[in-house]
């Protein structure tokens, strides 16, 4: 899998992609390398190798190459259906030990494993997660909100938002706006709002500009001035 990908690589495609996904010095994908391989083709790759064993998965998760991990966390996407508890203990260990590492690879996970995973039971790990020092942890909680939101439960994504209301990191800022946003889009906007009504004028400006996304103008506007 890994020659698949290398193969599929581009080399102009690599560079791009290091500034694409902040790998410099000092920001948050510091020293992060990639072979050039865009999603779609990483995706195409992926269903070829569908019955990856979980072992062969766990050293994806582990490589230094970007796309190899996302390869690995889109494989235990694939596989949690059929072995939910197996997956998810396989990505959270990943998680814990900092290989799930860029908002894409948790994008394109935690709603689909972690959330179904705690969505009818215990829900004490989101929170855990979000109080973690580790910014990818934190996405990871609030991302896997998005399985809640889908089946009409904005609760939790509530707790978490104004849990996080304080959260230093942009893109943080970018995943709770988001999240609330598809809560007034997906489960109930006078919801959403009442959330704005308490907690806009101490929301970050990016978290407060995309959650307020899709209102109508005069209310992005009424919301907005608040700050």
């Amino acid at each position: 899998m890994r020659a698949a990908l290398r193969d599929a690589g581009n080399s102009d495609d690599a560079v791009f992609l290091q500034r694409f996904f902040k790998t410099g010095p000092g920001q948050y994908g510091e020293g992060d390398v990639f072979y050039g391989v865009r999603v779609p083709a990483t995706r195409v790759i992926v269903k070829a190798f569908r019955d990856l064993p979980l072992d062969e998965i766990d050293r994806l998760l582990d490589d230094p190459v970007h796309e190899c991990r996302l390869a690995g966390v889109l494989l235990l996407v694939a596989r949690f259906r059929k072995d939910p508890d197996a997956v998810a203990s396989r990505y959270l260990a990943a998680v814990y030990r900092g290989r799930v590492n860029n908002w894409d690879i948790v994008d394109a996970s935690a709603e689909f494993i972690v959330g179904p995973w705690v969505r009818d039971g215990d829900r004490s790990l989101l929170f855990e997660l979000a109080a973690s020092p580790s910014l990818w942890q934190r996405r990871v909680a609030v991302l896997s909100t998005f399985d809640f939101i889908k089946h009409g439960d904005p609760s939790t994504t509530f707790a978490l938002a104004e849990s996080l209301l304080d959260d230093p990191e942009d893109l943080m800022h970018k995943a709770v706006g988001w999240m609330l946003r598809e809560v007034g889009k997906r489960v109930d906007r006078s919801a959403l709002l009442g959330f704005l009504d308490r907690h806009a004028a101490e929301m970050p400006r990016t978290m407060l500009s995309y959650a307020t996304e899709h209102l109508e103008p005069e209310q992005r506007t009424h919301y907005r001035a608040l700050r």
